[in-house]
């Protein structure tokens, strides 16, 4: 076996074990935690589309029951709307990215993560559970960044960027598909555009879908 072969071997193997243990401990503690932090990653990323198209934040909220919302006013409410779900997978594709490149240090990257986190916590959040959480969030990648190594940097930062591609597929399905009577982004763009919250649940999963596809084998030719 090629040491090429044994670097895809090792790819699959470690790819199913991390989607195991996921599976796995998805309802526990371990995992909570990351999925508050794509939480905060769609809420970043309606926020950002808003500003991007003219319009302002006025406050983002995270719920502990892995809910969120962005007030802002202005811009373009399509592209807004649509940028929550997509930009998570955005997100996690960039992470991804930098974890795999040895060209950029994943200590660097995690630290550059919880700085924003806190920052943004500190300009924006306005719940006493999402600044607790922005902060104590924050600080840990910093204090992972500062005092582990890239052993425990680079993995932590796949973590990061997998679990958000996965995590929005996952709640494109419960939020539109599952429960497309619930006022989810989804149902708010189908108001204003008059397509059914059914259709736009549709295609967000299947660009989500294709996009984690194209990730994942990307990743795989890579490795």
């Amino acid at each position: 076996m090629t040491n090429r072969s044994k670097r895809k071997l090792r790819f699959v193997a470690g790819f199913a074990l991390y989607f195991a243990a996921l599976w796995l401990l998805w309802e526990t503690p371990v995992v909570y935690p990351l999925k508050i932090f794509v939480v905060l990653l769609h809420e970043v990323s309606h926020a950002m589309v808003a500003v991007a198209t003219g319009g302002s934040i006025e406050r983002i909220t995270l719920d502990p029951l892995q809910g969120g919302a962005c007030h802002c006013p202005g811009g373009n409410a399509f592209l807004t709307l649509s940028a929550g779900y997509l930009g998570s997978l955005v997100w996690g594709g960039l992470m991804l990215a930098a974890a795999r490149t040895n060209r950029i240090k994943s200590e660097w990257v995690n630290l550059l993560i919880g700085g924003l986190v806190i920052g943004l916590t500190l300009l924006y959040v306005r719940n006493g559970f999402g600044f607790a959480f922005g902060i104590l969030f924050g600080l840990a990648l910093i204090g992972v960044s500062r005092k582990l190594g890239d052993g425990v940097n680079r993995p932590l930062l796949l973590t990061l960027g997998l679990t958000s591609a996965l995590y929005a597929i996952l709640d494109i399905k419960s939020d539109v598909l599952d429960r497309p009577e619930v006022r989810s982004d989804a149902y708010m763009l189908a108001e204003i555009t008059g397509v059914p919250t059914l259709v736009w649940g549709v295609l967000w999963i299947g660009a989500a879908l294709a996009f984690s596809f194209w990730l994942l084998r990307r990743a795989y030719r890579g490795a």
